[in-house]
């Protein structure tokens, strides 16, 4: 109880300090802020001039490697991801000639991997003042004008999300309270919305899945949240918009050299390799940014074999949750986890995110989850929620891994410490490398980058000062939040998918419009679903290629959000996506095969499959004798021929029967609706037939994949008990081959024998 006591005057006495620290930290930096403000000013001034709606149409990406092979450059900027991208940005709306190659897709990396979060730092805040540190309170104060910037540059893709911090101890309360209010009040003008305290049932009534037992109440704060992939490729497509040539799937080989006047020996340019054909270019350039996040040390080694290694990879795990573990609008923040980093808990797209872990790493192209992790954030995730709320194993959805590309300070061991601010430096042959930061940064930490190439290169620019302040994004020219109606009405999509499309394509959305199928319906008239549950649409799909989606990686990854909201969805959309490509690319049916195995690959290793799988294969067969007698006759109800096993061939015949089952059910409701409507007859017929005999092999096979334990093409039964065994204690929460063998054990109760039904008369 003394313990106890001694915290609670120690963590009061914090909140007196703190406050006092914080009035020291805004005396030291008010004069350096009064000097932001004035140049913030001459830089709005001057964006202006480029914030009208570009014309210039995107060039082809074959067109862009020419550029690339044909041009001499003023800065070439390796690295897609955010702050790559803004380098690009800041680079070409200053005048300078610019290019940018990725060796992969624009933001396959750390960036559409981030939290989704457009935030300052309320934990860096805390350290700032609890230890006066200066440099710390600068860094947040950053931060949150370029969140404020943000959401003003691109307001179709970002938007304030209230968060909630739950308080379970009277004396944190106002401890909380005082330290979000210090929050808003460096945020200044900046601040998106005031935050505020609500009793305990105010925080119940605004989320009502928290944990009552010893509520207090809670503190509601806000921060911006995006769609981090499609900004990502939002600023790399408005610097394209504005001249720059920028290229994915383009591999740096290695760094050019030449001596100038003085014998010195400078970097010149890059040799890079198109991964697609396996073309090789020479690029000349004056200047070379390496922006490549987590591979910033294999970049600086091609231009100094022996340099210090400066990064400290951390990699962080999120997991996806359907949406009714959260409220649509309001997030939660768990600040006191086990291991000491906060646990943000968000809506996001119709479904809800959670994460995220902080782990000690090697570099990889392909980071995966592991059980660990999720287990891990589970956990936490249930410290939170309502015991009503069953937190379960198999409600996660998607997984996926990012590594942080931490900079790396030597008096410090563990990445938790490691503050996400960011270094620019310039090594003797003139290569400028920014590294560190975090996504709520990247605008001025490009800005900067820019700054340290134009002197370290002499490089002649039209603009000295960065012009990206206050500089609109592709798709926010004309944007306005009713502008999905016009969609509705001009084009006859339906309200879901043409809010999806504003705020996904902003004032582009009509573009991607104009690319969408007819229905065949009545309503929607176009715009046909890739995956019923979610707004996705094959336009999308076709638009993507023009916006230089070379895989379906690409697009189900990046494009659209798929592989991160629900891997089962993405695997049941993706051979229409492959199809579309198809089309669009003229693949022959070996590419397209390819394409498809490859994205298979990405959902099994990187989104979470694989640890899904694993986790169920652990699950004890603990089944009662009259659930597996249930089990043993939907087992057989697939089986018909008594093999001991279900192929490929059982699912089609199963499929073909429920097809024909509920065609016949349809087509009863439109002949009672119109004895004469011979079109809609057919339509149905059409459906029968592609529901019954049409399956794709692709579809057979994810769902054969959900049970095939030993991946040996077949299933047995004591899979199918493995399989029901998971369902039953919550580590699958759904299965498609269950709901099979469900519907065809149901079908075969309700078969009349001939002799019962009167020998058929």
């Amino acid at each position: 109880m003394a313990g106890s006591r001694t915290r609670t005057v120690a963590r009061v006495v914090g909140l007196g300090a703190g406050i006092a620290g914080l009035g020291a930290l805004a005396a030291s930096y008010i004069y350096d802020d009064d000097q932001h403000t004035k140049r913030q000013f001459i830089r709005v001034a001057a964006a202006e001039s480029l914030n009208v709606r570009p014309t210039r149409a995107l060039p082809t990406r074959e067109e862009q490697l020419k550029s690339l092979g044909s041009e001499p450059f003023d800065v070439l900027v390796i690295g897609g991801g955010a702050t790559g991208a803004g380098c690009a940005l800041d680079a070409v709306s200053r005048g300078l000639k610019t290019a940018l190659v990725e060796m992969e897709d624009f933001s396959s990396g750390t960036s559409s991997r981030s939290t989704k979060l457009i935030h300052g730092g309320v934990r860096y805040l805390q350290k700032a003042i609890l230890g006066l540190d200066l440099e710390q309170y600068k860094m947040v104060k950053e931060a949150l004008h370029e969140r404020a910037n943000l959401l003003d540059i691109a307001p179709h893709l970002s938007y304030p999300l209230p968060i909630m911090l739950p308080v379970y101890k009277w004396w944190q309360l106002p401890y909380f309270w005082a330290g979000i209010k210090m929050y808003d009040f460096v945020a200044g003008s900046k601040c998106l919305k005031s935050s505020y305290a609500i009793s305990k049932e105010r925080a119940l009534e605004l989320f009502p899945m928290l944990k009552k037992d010893k509520l207090v109440g809670a503190i509601v704060y806000y921060d911006g949240q995006h769609n981090d992939a499609r900004m990502n490729l939002s600023i790399a497509l408005t610097a394209t918009r504005l001249g720059a040539t920028i290229a994915n799937h383009t591999r740096v080989l290695s760094l050019l050299r030449e001596k100038d006047e003085n014998g010195k020996e400078r970097l010149c340019g890059a040799r890079v390799k198109d991964e697609l054909t396996g073309k090789e270019i020479t690029i000349k350039a004056k200047c070379i940014v390496n922006a490549t996040g987590p591979f910033t040390d294999s970049i600086r080694k091609m231009d100094n074999q022996v340099v210090k290694e400066i990064c400290a990879p951390s990699m962080g795990v999120h997991i996806t949750l359907p949406d009714y573990y959260s409220p649509e609008q309001m997030g939660l923040l768990d600040p006191n986890t086990s291991d000491g980093r906060v646990i943000f808990f968000l809506p996001w797209e119709g479904r809800t995110i959670a994460g995220t872990t902080d782990t000690p790493c090697s570099v990889t192209h392909s980071p995966a989850p592991t059980e660990d992790d999720i287990q891990f954030i589970l956990r936490e995730v249930k410290n939170y929620l309502n015991p009503d709320v069953e937190v379960r194993r198999g409600d996660v959805l998607s997984a996926w891994a990012g590594i942080r590309p931490l900079v790396q300070d030597p008096n410090k061991t563990d990445t938790q410490s490691i503050a996400r601010n960011h270094i620019v430096h310039v090594s003797e042959s003139g290569l400028v490398t920014i590294a560190g930061g975090k996504w709520t940064t990247y605008r001025s930490m490009a800005s900067e980058a820019i700054d340290a190439a134009v002197k370290a290169c002499d490089l002649s620019c039209v603009h000295q000062e960065s012009q990206t302040d206050g500089l609109l994004l592709e798709g926010g020219h004309t944007w306005t939040p009713t502008m999905f109606i016009r969609l509705v009405q001009d084009f006859g999509l339906e309200s879901e998918v043409a809010r999806h499309l504003a705020h996904t394509y902003g004032d582009r959305a009509f573009s991607v419009a104009k690319l969408a199928s007819l229905t065949g319906q009545r309503w929607p008239i176009v715009g046909r679903r890739l995956h019923s549950a979610f707004p996705y649409i094959d336009a999308e799909v076709r638009y993507a290629c023009r916006e230089y989606a070379a895989s379906a990686v690409d697009v189900i990854g990046r494009r659209l959000r798929l592989a991160f909201l629900n891997t089962q969805a993405a695997g049941e959309a993706l051979p229409t996506i492959v199809s579309i490509m198809a089309e669009e690319y003229k693949w022959s049916e070996a590419e397209k095969k390819r394409q498809y195995e490859a994205a298979v690959k990405y959902l099994q290793q990187e989104m979470g499959q694989n640890v899904n799988r694993a986790s169920r294969e652990k699950i004890p067969i603990n089944l009662t004798k009259s659930e597996i007698s249930e089990y043993v006759k939907r087992f057989n109800s697939l089986d018909t021929d008594k093999k001991g096993y279900i192929s490929l061939n059982d699912l089609r015949a199963s499929l073909k029967r429920e097809g024909e089952k509920l065609g016949f059910e349809l087509q009863q409701d439109v002949l009672k609706e119109s004895e004469t409507d011979t079109h809609r007859r057919i339509e149905f017929q059409d459906y029968v037939q592609a529901r019954g005999q049409d399956v794709p092999g692709e579809t057979l096979h994810e769902i054969l994949k959900e049970i095939d334990l030993n991946l040996n093409g077949q299933v047995e039964f004591d899979e199918y008990l493995q399989m029901m065994a998971a369902i039953k204690v919550g580590s699958i929460s759904h299965s498609r081959f269950a709901q099979l063998a469900e519907m065809a054990a149901e079908d075969q109760r309700n078969k009349i024998s001939v002799d019962r039904s009167g020998g058929g008369l």
